[in-house]
């Protein structure tokens, strides 16, 4: 069933059911293109989530207990039946989040490509056989660790609840997953694929609720054993000393402040291309988003010129209007918060070259903004701007500039762009980051780690690494004839 907007109806999925939840309590799901309100998300209630409990629990001793080739052709078939639905689903979170269509569908599509790698690299999660003492047999297994509790944001809404379900069902755990209640028709079908491929009851769960209520609950729960959280670094610190008070594990994927060096020796026009592509990409809601741009005095102002015509070449509208490039902000907290930003630095003495203001029309919208003569001590430096601002710093020494990048708390991505093979090592063995590309501002992949240090977080998600949160190791000495 859909809205006459196109929206689907939403439910929550437990123990095998969709479901509207105990109370019928809904919040508003809002384009965020027209600031409409198109749909509705229930809220899950304590009994809900007790529900949700109990069916990962026999969730899991089903799934642990199903052979592996099984488990992993249940899974490649929820990734084809993705593939298959994926325009369908671009669209249906085109409409909640607000990205252009063409990248909302191919974030479907490359999901689905992340379900078949986590699907088969579990097949690879080897034990060993240690040599030991004639008689005694000493061994390495790896186990899924259980049901996990995963809480997930709204700026990709297929990648950041694939990250998770994928790992977690591919290592042979059970999970009640919290997506975002501003892009819950996102997560219900992708969750809607696993089901129609035959994924037994109780192994995946969907819930929605008001963010504390349901986090706590499920932390707290003896069932957990694991808790995965994707969000800001505030949220990650609270929800992991709640894991900690109980002592479970957690995984957290938290916010960043990405640094750009541009070293001496570089190409300030490819290296502005490049940035600039990736600084508006998702309207800069991404949390490895090239964010502070260190540019070498000597091609600062090629390096300006250049980035300063690709923000402006930005088309900027309603996701799915043919032509759009980027979309608007996800919700009215975000615009608020990039307009602070903004106006905080003009106020310290920044100049706005292109960009710093919101468009005249309906919607979050805010155009592609470029800043200089940036002070140090401007709130656009110091926080995560999660919006399409791009301050630009020259710099004369470059181990100064290596400085200001590691300066503050955050680690989770930095980029460097240099001609020298020398430069480029100096920059990766100094910048202080878990994701680390030169020549480019490249993303997240599915067969190669990413994660951070600092305040952005532990634990990697992607490559073989990618299960090793979601499995326990242990240490099986066996004396053969005792």
């Amino acid at each position: 069933m859909t809205t006459d907007h196109g929206y689907p109806a939403v439910r929550m999925y437990i123990a095998g059911e969709w479901c509207q939840g105990e109370t019928g309590r809904t919040d508003p799901v809002v384009n965020p293109a027209t600031e409409e309100i198109i749909g509705a998300v229930p809220l899950a209630t304590p009994a809900d989530l007790d529900r949700a409990l109990t069916a990962a629990a026999e969730g899991f001793e089903v799934w642990r207990a199903t052979p592996i080739a099984r488990r992993t052709a249940l899974l490649h078939a929820a990734a084809d039946l993705l593939s298959e639905r994926a325009e369908d689903v671009g669209r249906i979170m085109t409409l909640e989040q607000g990205k252009p269509l063409a990248e909302a569908t191919g974030e479907a599509r490359r999901v689905a490509d992340t379900l078949r790698w986590h699907a088969d690299d579990a097949r690879r999660a080897y034990g060993r056989i240690i040599p030991s003492a004639p008689g005694t047999l000493l061994s390495v297994r790896r186990d899924p660790i259980g049901p996990v509790a995963a809480f997930v944001p709204w700026n990709f809404p297929a990648g950041g609840p694939m990250r998770k379900i994928s790992s977690a069902l591919s290592a042979g755990c059970s999970i009640v997953i919290k997506a975002s209640e501003e892009t819950p028709a996102t997560a219900a079908a992708l969750v809607a694929c696993f089901a129609d491929a035959g994924i037994p009851a109780g192994v995946l769960n969907l819930v929605f609720g008001e963010p504390a209520e349901v986090s706590a609950h499920l932390i707290a729960s003896p069932v957990i054993r694991l808790v995965a959280f994707t969000g800001s670094v505030p949220v990650g610190k609270l929800l992991a000393a709640k894991s900690g008070e109980v002592m479970k594990p957690s995984l957290m994927e938290l916010g960043g402040h990405a640094p750009v060096v541009v070293c001496a020796d570089a190409d300030p026009v490819k290296a502005a291309r490049k940035a600039a592509q990736a600084k508006f990409f998702n309207a800069g809601q991404v949390c490895t988003s090239p964010s502070r741009f260190l540019v070498h005095e000597s091609l600062v102002e090629a390096f300006t010129e250049e980035f300063v015509r690709a923000a402006e070449a930005v088309v900027t509208g309603d996701g799915l209007a043919e032509g759009t490039t980027m979309g608007p902000l996800a919700n009215e907290r975000r615009l608020k918060a990039v307009e602070r930003l903004v106006a905080d630095a003009v106020a310290r003495g920044a100049k706005v070259l292109t960009g710093g203001e919101r468009p005249d029309r309906a919607g979050y919208f805010y155009a592609p903004t470029v800043l200089t003569d940036v002070p140090a001590d401007a709130e656009v430096m110091r926080e995560e701007p999660f919006g399409p601002i791009a301050p630009i710093v020259p710099f004369g020494d470059l181990d100064e500039a290596l400085a200001v990048a590691n300066e503050l708390p955050y680690g989770l991505a930095a980029y460097g762009f240099t001609e020298s093979a020398a430069t480029a090592e100096k920059l990766v063995g100094a910048l202080e980051a878990g994701i680390l590309s030169l020549n480019h501002c490249g993303g997240s992949v599915h067969e190669a780690p990413s994660g951070g240090v600092k305040d952005s977080g532990y634990g990697r998600e992607g490559g073989p690494e990618a299960l090793e949160a979601y499995l326990v190791t242990k240490r099986v000495s066996h004396l053969l004839a005792p």
